[in-house]
């Protein structure tokens, strides 16, 4: 029986509910759920030291969609035992420890690519997707720049 396997792709100013979401990626075949999330770290040790009091997150949300659109069929492409997908990134203003990210794939089984699925998830979200950061903490606010440059045509 052929099974239309479900695809996530949001972005939202709205709080991320796990468990809603896993509910629409699950079918009667799931036995397993990869869920990553990103948070608003307070404190950060990579490159020089800092606080954070919050992050503001924007998007241009056309062109995000569609990025993220593209991050799920790779993934669909590469491992074609997921089921379901869900990509979702916030928007706006997060405090220390709010989610910002939420990758989840979901399989048959643990076995079949699902960890490396999502890991792919969150690695070309942050690569490919437009959507930038502001880091706002007692030194100052700073916009940290992401990967992603739009190259002529896209």
């Amino acid at each position: 029986m052929a099974h239309h396997y479900p695809t996530i792709i949001s972005l939202t100013d709205s709080s991320l509910d796990v468990d809603s979401v896993l509910a629409k990626i699950t079918l009667p075949t799931t036995g397993a759920a990869v869920v990553f999330t990103g948070l608003v770290r307070g404190e950060t040790w990579r490159g020089e030291p800092h606080q954070t009091t919050r992050l503001e997150y924007e998007a241009y949300a056309p062109m995000a969609e569609e990025k993220m659109r593209q991050v799920a069929d790779e993934i669909r492409r590469q491992w074609p035992s997921v089921e379901g997908i869900a990509i979702i990134q916030r928007v706006g203003r997060l405090e220390v420890g709010t989610p910002t990210t939420l990758i989840a794939c979901t399989a048959a089984h643990r076995d079949t690519g699902v960890f490396e699925a999502a890991r792919y998830g969150i690695d070309r979200l942050k690569e490919i997707v437009p959507v930038w950061k502001k880091e706002i903490g007692p030194a100052g606010e700073e916009w940290v720049e992401g990967h992603y440059h739009p190259k002529p045509g896209e």
